[in-house]
């Protein structure tokens, strides 16, 4: 009984946690932005959260009837939280990035509402480029619509939750990408094992928000930095052994190869 007992006060305490973040999320101001996503017929029902950050939480819904979103059975909706604890380590990616440094004001929700807009452009940038990433359908206020990557019973796992059977071709394709974004003038700035999903086999990229322009004064450190992070990965994980500085190099050769 005892045990019985812990076990209901946890969940009741989950169940506080739960009630206290999504009251957080959906005040009047982040609804009267999601309003319009129904009227745009993007989705026409919001279901469960399928993943919980300390910046945003991304709920699963029904696709619409728009064009925009043909073919689509869900669509992924990301809440940036206005309130956001780490808003003030978001200015040192638009700051300095010419797309966006002159559009952001002082406000917190100012910041919170372009950095929703850099991902949703950012991911544009992406789509174009031909890199692999989630397609995005609209944004507004502080809420982005984008493609759900995954089937109707669960979002696709991160690298770091799969085994792979061929991590060498998991890491060019990764690679590859990085230098597809290059080429298109971006660096994601926060590559990891955690902001890449494996859907149908192919590595994903997500998470743009940070993502910056390679006129960005720290573009090619936040370049480096992906770059060890992905190849430290899989030496660690999979024992593939991948210099970073010609890594580094390879991507940056994507720019000269075209």
């Amino acid at each position: 009984m005892r045990s019985k007992r812990h076990r209901q006060e946890r969940e009741e305490r989950q169940f506080k946690e739960r009630r206290k973040t999504d009251q957080g999320i959906f005040d009047t101001r982040t609804m009267v932005y999601l309003g319009k996503f129904f009227n745009k017929r993007i989705i026409t029902k919001l279901g469960t959260p399928i993943a919980r950050g300390k910046e945003a939480d991304i709920y699963l819904a029904d696709a619409g009837e728009s064009e925009t979103v043909s073919g689509e059975k869900f669509v992924a909706v990301k809440f940036f939280r206005i309130e956001a604890s780490a808003f003030i380590k978001m200015m040192k990616y638009i700051k300095g990035d010419p797309r966006f440094d002159r559009q952001v004001g002082r406000g917190r929700e100012s910041i919170i509402k372009t950095w929703c807009k850099k991902e949703f452009g950012n991911l544009m940038v992406a789509k174009e480029a031909g890199v692999h990433a989630p397609t995005p359908y609209m944004f507004n206020g502080n809420i982005l619509a984008m493609q759900f990557l995954g089937d109707a019973e669960s979002i696709a796992p991160q690298l770091n939750d799969v085994e792979l059977e061929e991590p060498q071709r998991v890491l060019d394709a990764i690679l590859g990408d990085m230098g597809k974004l290059y080429v298109a003038n971006l660096v994601h700035a926060d590559i990891s094992e955690y902001n890449i999903l494996i859907h149908e086999g192919r590595p994903y990229m997500i998470d743009f928000g940070q993502a910056v322009s390679i006129r960005h004064p720290s573009a090619a450190e936040f370049l480096k930095r992906d770059v060890r992070n992905i190849t430290g990965y899989f030496a660690k994980r999979y024992g593939i052994k991948r210099d970073p500085n010609e890594a580094y190099a390879g991507v940056i050769g994507y720019l000269h190869s075209k």
